[in-house]
């Protein structure tokens, strides 16, 4: 009698998306573009990168964001932990440089800590959970706004000394690829929002190619250049036990720091989820702008927490949904961006992607 294949535990979301992910680093290591190739690769994802922006500032609700001001103090947390908070904790850890971490990898995980919080999957664990979604949709997007902007100043600031920050053809980079389609996404969304939303299915599959060709290029060019040299099996552990800490200390500080700030329980969900995530998808396309050549050691520390934190924050999840009051439903009060029961299906729909 044939045995059934073993099946990962519902609570480890390694999806598919993730897996595409590693393939394409593999790919990346075995054929790296060279030469004519290179070219017109780094074309084609300056490009990529460019829609990307131009589609996110499509999609995202201003007049949504803006209701969500109502609930200040919220937004102010996330955005506290989310920027100031993670980079003071990624500056503290220079101190393990050179003896557990190269610098190489030091600037990646330095970069981690500057980019904004995720929309999909904190919405999708703060429904888990039974927080407070509306808050969730809220936090994300304004993390998503303000750090379209505001990455880039922190990067300029901290990474000077790191092989990143600013140069005037990186700050031309930077406004041209990154600022100008989504403001001109956020211009037009009035006359092709409706089109966005019917068509979501297929743009998400550009969302994800346009970020698979991000990452092969990236990594391509570090393949050429010879930095992959830099890293051996060792220190990709010493990262993995640094991001645990990393991760750990957010989650602890969210936590409590909401509750000693007096928050409910659904808006402690809230804050936990999306002050102590990182964005995949906004951080890949700007890493490839920000580090050029060297972006593909620069987004492997992104990569590994973001897997990290999906499965940590899955395993978080249903312990809060499991200790949650009878009465507790999974929509706060105080933002009033939509119903609880459209928040939470397209929460439980964004469980299995990697965006965000």
């Amino acid at each position: 009698m044939r045995r059934p294949l073993p099946k990962l535990p519902s609570w480890l979301p390694v999806d598919g998306y993730i897996l595409a992910l590693v393939g394409t680093v593999a790919l990346a290591a075995l054929l790296p573009a060279r030469g004519p190739a290179a070219t017109v690769a780094e074309g084609t994802s300056t490009g990529a990168v460019a829609l990307l922006f131009f589609l996110y500032g499509a999609r995202l609700s201003t007049h949504e964001a803006m209701a969500g001001l109502r609930h200040w103090r919220l937004h102010l947390t996330v955005l506290a932990c989310t920027f100031v908070l993670f980079p003071v904790l990624g500056l503290a850890a220079r101190g393990l440089v050179p003896h557990v971490l190269p610098p190489a990898l030091y600037t990646g995980l330095l970069f981690l800590c500057l980019v904004p919080s995720t929309i999909q999957s904190s919405i999708a664990f703060t429904s888990l959970a039974r927080g407070n979604v509306a808050a969730a949709i809220c936090a994300g997007s304004f993390s998503s706004l303000v750090g379209i902007v505001v990455t880039p100043l922190l990067a300029g600031l901290v990474l000077h000394g790191n092989g990143g920050g600013f140069s005037a053809d990186g700050l031309l980079s930077i406004v041209c690829q990154l600022l100008v389609p989504f403001t001109a996404g956020q211009l037009l969304r009035r006359w092709i929002g409706g089109f966005l939303l019917r068509h979501k299915i297929v743009l998400g599959q550009v969302d994800r190619g346009s970020i698979l060709l991000v990452v092969y290029t990236a990594f391509s060019a570090g393949m050429v250049e010879g930095i992959w040299h830099q890293v051996s099996g060792p220190r990709l552990l010493c990262l993995l036990g640094v991001e645990a800490v990393l991760l750990a200390v957010m989650l602890t500080a969210t936590s409590y720091g909401a509750k000693r700030l007096g928050f409910p329980r659904a808006d402690r969900i809230a804050i936990t989820f999306a002050g102590s995530k990182k964005s995949l998808a906004a951080g890949l396309p700007m890493a490839s702008v920000l580090f050029g050549a060297q972006a593909g050691l620069a987004v492997l520390p992104l990569m590994l927490f973001h897997q990290m934190q999906l499965m940590v924050c899955a395993v978080l999840a249903k312990r809060f949904a499991a200790q949650a009051p009878a009465a507790a439903e999974p929509a706060g009060t105080g933002t009033g961006t939509g119903s609880a029961a459209a928040a939470g299906s397209a929460a439980g729909a964004a469980v299995s992607g990697a965006r965000g």
